[in-house]
């Protein structure tokens, strides 16, 4: 997992990326903390995980600071970003990974609660640390970002409904983070194989899989699509704020 950013491109800099002791967000801030960064890694009850990767990428010679948080709990929010204004003193990039709704026995509005409204609340949290030529970046889906005009599986539905809130929620915050210097980012990406989510879909819609895979040619695996998270954070921003990866034929513009 090498060469995805250049060498000593984040020297420096402390990135904290939510949901990263494994999967995507794992995979993100390894990267990030190969570029140079010092790392935040954020997990909600995986500890023993997130201080397995902290003591890899201690190996690197970052400074790593794992913190156990609630995203959906705004106090334990808030603790997170004093335990990283107390370690680091600062933030400059924010990576928005963590999300869910597919999970069982969680309430009704679970959902929209963690991908739209804890969005809100962890970067209106972290921006009193962000300054001018921080970056922070949004990941989501194409079945989310291209909702309105695009049908997905009705069991993914009310997730990407969500997370398409929580995606116009996070844009309306572009003025005022962009009068601080501070770049903003939506990742969206078609299916990734090997993420809870498609395990979850494909266990409600058996051949989902399968049948993306085929229409459009290629599916990003986590390794892959997490790369493009991190390349995000590095990038010029995209003048509609958008970084599409994968195919999206099948999705129509809004």
């Amino acid at each position: 997992m090498t060469d995805v950013l250049p060498a000593g491109s984040l020297d420096g800099k402390v990135a904290l990326v939510t949901g990263s002791s494994r999967g995507i967000g794992a995979d993100t801030v390894r990267y990030l903390a190969e570029a140079g960064a010092d790392v935040v890694i954020n997990y909600r009850n995986k500890a023993p995980r997130a201080e397995k990767l902290a003591t890899q990428l201690r190996e690197l010679g970052r400074r790593v600071l794992t913190v156990g948080a609630d995203l959906t709990d705004p106090t334990s929010v808030g603790e997170m970003f004093e335990a990283v204004e107390a370690e680091f003193g600062r933030l400059d990039v924010l990576v928005l990974n963590a999300s869910g709704g597919m999970e069982s026995g969680m309430a009704e509005d679970y959902a929209l609660t963690l991908n739209r409204d804890a969005q809100l609340n962890v970067l209106d949290a972290a921006t009193p640390l962000l300054d001018d030529g921080a970056r922070v970046v949004f990941v989501t889906s194409h079945q989310a970002h291209f909702i309105r005009t695009t049908p997905t599986m009705p069991e993914y539905e009310p997730v990407a409904l969500s997370k398409r809130a929580g995606e116009d929620a996070l844009r309306e915050r572009i003025p005022g983070l962009a009068e601080k210097g501070i770049g903003f980012t939506v990742v969206s990406g078609d299916m990734i194989e090997g993420t809870i989510t498609a395990t979850l879909l494909e266990r409600a819609n058996p051949g989902a899989i399968a049948e993306r895979r085929e229409s459009a040619g290629k599916l990003y695996n986590v390794s892959e699509f997490a790369a493009e998270v991190a390349r995000a954070a590095v990038d010029p921003v995209p003048a509609d704020n958008t970084r599409l990866v994968g195919d999206v034929s099948g999705f129509a513009a809004e």
